[in-house]
């Protein structure tokens, strides 16, 4: 089978959970690092009033999360959580513990099947997309939405300290921002219009790969792509691939910027051409890498 028909089939794994007592939400395996139990956990002092407390696991603590109150459902009576279940998760640099209802099944999944929420979802800010299982319609969780309202990000660390020389390198350049998250994208214009540097911005892979098409027919190529991974329809790997594929766009320098804090998407990442793979949000570090991304275009002109 070639690199591109194992591209294509290309799947991550979801788990499909309930939080209320009829809906069913999922998310991505990658994300996911192991699922516990509920035990007796410690309260945890002036924390987010969504924290239900912190549990001990393999000499780590973590805090632990009522899913449903942090996205503005009921939260979890204490007779629920006695049956309820932990989802231990890895995003943004943090691992969390995630309380849910129940676990309903974990399943192989091919991600070009997530589309944007319908209309009828409303204006969840929490949800990046929805999928059908069996029939029934199961909502996508936005882990960065929810873990931005209960940890909210310190404002020193939401902007880059830049040189002037450094400002005019990134300035000339064609920059698209390709993500889901309504939280990640905020991040990311915020960060570069705090230093005035143009770009484009978008939030799925397939509205992505027909601009960088759009723009490469003016003439005007896109130099720098920063794409998140985890995305509805095509996702970062598959739009990075695509790219790398069409001699029009392949010129260009791909970062794939992520909340996953594996070893595993840095790898993938480097196997679909991209040229780095960061792990979200680290401000100074996403801006060494688009430096990174001017040094290469001027090294291609030269």
């Amino acid at each position: 089978m070639s690199a591109k028909s194992e591209k294509a089939n290309y799947s991550q794994g979801v788990l499909v959970f309930k939080i209320t007592e009829k809906q069913q939400f999922a998310l991505g395996t990658l994300k996911i690092r192991e699922i516990v139990p509920y035990k007796p956990m410690s309260a945890l002092p002036n924390a987010h009033s969504v924290v239900r407390g912190v549990m001990e696991m393999r000499g780590q603590t973590l805090s632990v999360l009522d899913l449903a109150a942090a996205v503005g459902y009921t939260p979890l009576t204490d007779e629920e959580l006695k049956r309820s279940v932990v989802i231990v998760t890895d995003c943004q640099r943090k691992t969390i513990g995630f309380l849910v209802r129940s676990i309903e099944r974990i399943m192989e999944f091919n991600w070009r099947e997530i589309s944007s929420p319908p209309k009828s979802v409303g204006n969840n800010a929490f949800i990046t997309g929805v999928c059908r299982i069996d029939d029934d319609l199961i909502q996508m969780i936005d882990l960065e939405y929810v873990m931005s309202n209960v940890f909210p990000e310190d404002s020193s660390e939401q902007y880059a300290v830049l040189t002037d020389v450094q400002r005019e390198q990134l300035k000339p350049l064609n920059i698209l921002l390709v993500d889901d998250s309504m939280v990640a994208r905020k991040q990311l214009t915020d960060a570069l219009s705090h230093m005035n540097v143009p770009f484009q911005v978008t939030e799925n892979g397939h509205d992505a790969l027909s601009i960088m098409k759009a723009n490469a027919d003016k003439g005007t190529p896109i130099d720098l792509l920063v794409s998140d991974i985890e995305m509805p329809g095509l996702d970062g790997y598959e739009l990075a691939f695509e790219v790398r594929d069409n001699p029009d766009l392949a010129a260009v320098y791909i970062v794939l910027h992520s909340s996953l804090s594996s070893d595993i998407s840095v790898s993938q990442a480097q196997q679909v051409g991209a040229n780095e793979a960061l792990t979200k949000f680290n401000v100074q570090e996403l801006i060494a890498s688009m430096l990174r991304g001017a040094e290469y275009k001027t090294s291609l002109e030269t």
